[in-house]
């Protein structure tokens, strides 16, 4: 498993809703948990699993109508890594927010 050379909001948003997930998911159940549109969530997706981070499958239920979806499962490694990228992410988030929230000047009946 290789490391992610960045790590956006985007990402982690995917990567909380693989974890949530408990199990295979389909590209587009992904897209409606993560509330990003398709065309962020899939190349993540396919980052992802480059990186060894997950394995994805066709859909093998040949009687289902429509579209064969693709299955995406988080190996345990990726897992592992995705709750310390989580982690990593909402602590440099909240560090940058205090950051400011200290930095910031004061002014005058709170209007700027």
């Amino acid at each position: 498993m290789e490391p992610l050379s960045r790590i956006t909001d985007a990402t982690v948003d995917v990567l909380r809703a693989l974890l949530d997930s408990h199990g295979p998911v389909w590209g587009l159940a992904l897209v409606k948990a993560s509330g990003r549109p398709a065309g962020s969530v899939y190349p993540i997706l396919e980052r992802l699993e480059r990186a060894g981070w997950l394995a994805s499958e066709w859909e093998q239920d040949a009687s289902r109508p429509g579209p064969r979806r693709r299955y995406y499962t988080l190996s345990d490694d990726g897992a592992a890594a995705s709750r310390q990228a989580i982690a990593s992410r909402s602590t440099r988030t909240s560090a940058g927010c205090a950051a400011t929230a200290t930095t910031a000047p004061a002014v005058a009946g709170g209007l700027a």
